[in-house]
């Protein structure tokens, strides 16, 4: 068991060493962050410049910082576009380092774990949605400049990106990080934010909460015994939120936390590579 919150430096290392952030050079812009699959990365523009990726417009703040996000399976090469104040366009070419993922093949498992009930299936699609609405809404925030701190001391027991094959079935990925640790041991945010989703029960993930972060940046808290906050409250960095728990369908007590940015998973592993 860690014997404290780990710091910015050292937070959430599954494998190798966590480098300093850099930031990264472009014409008429700059990158923070590991350009690879699973990463966030924030940016930075002059003023009153206009950026998008892959042709999309991202949201840049009044001192011309804004984010963007890679998935888990991500093509190698996107299109960072600047638009300046006087028009001129700058083209720039984003190439992601590959990444490989643990895939576990498990055979014999009984049919009935691995294709649930329909009752389940539309109960756990309904609260989807709920997930789904909740992670399209982008606050006036950006809680993500400050150095972030674990949610909860653990082993780190899973991995973003990993993925089981059940009887020659290929299930979801993993998307999250999961902390092991004593049923109700504190949970804390990791950033500071506001509660856009709470709720005690849940098929899949039991307790769970969501915070947004500003930039479409949010942070979501799985199988959770106790869920602390509502909806629609800010909590500061290092607050407790809830208690690990070890409800929905999780088969331990642990923490299983995510990132997205808006609907894109990210792996909360290279957070620390955001900061110098």
């Amino acid at each position: 068991m860690l014997k404290a919150l780990l710091s910015a430096a050292v937070l959430l290392v599954t494998s190798g060493a966590v480098i300093a952030a850099e930031m990264q050079s472009f014409d008429a812009v700059k990158v923070r962050g590991e350009l690879t699959q699973g990463a966030l990365l924030i940016g930075e523009t002059a003023p009153g410049n206009q950026v998008a990726l892959d042709g999309k417009a991202l949201d840049v703040d009044s001192q011309g910082r804004f984010v963007l996000g890679f998935g888990r399976d991500a093509k190698l090469q996107h299109q960072l576009t600047v638009t300046r104040v006087n028009g001129d366009v700058i083209s720039n070419t984003l190439t992601l380092t590959p990444r490989e993922y643990r895939i576990e093949r498990v055979d014999g498992v009984p049919q009935r774990t691995v294709t649930p009930d329909p009752k389940q299936v539309a109960r756990a699609r309904k609260e989807a949605g709920w997930v789904w609405q909740a992670r399209q809404q982008v606050l006036p925030r950006e809680d993500f400049l400050t150095p972030i701190v674990a949610p909860a001391k653990g082993r780190i027991s899973g991995y973003y990106g990993s993925q089981r094959v059940l009887n020659g079935d290929p299930k979801r990925p993993h998307y999250g990080q999961d902390i092991a640790a004593p049923e109700g041991s504190t949970v804390v945010a990791p950033w500071s934010g506001e509660v856009t989703f709470a709720n005690d029960d849940l098929f899949y993930s039991g307790g769970t909460i969501i915070i947004a972060h500003g930039h479409g940046v949010n942070t979501t808290y799985l199988h959770l015994s106790e869920v602390s906050v509502k909806v629609g409250q800010t909590v500061e960095q290092g607050q407790p939120i809830g208690k690990v728990g070890a409800t929905g369908r999780a088969t331990g007590p642990h923490l299983d936390w995510r990132v997205n940015w808006g609907q894109v998973r990210l792996d909360p592993a290279l957070l620390p590579k955001l900061y110098p």
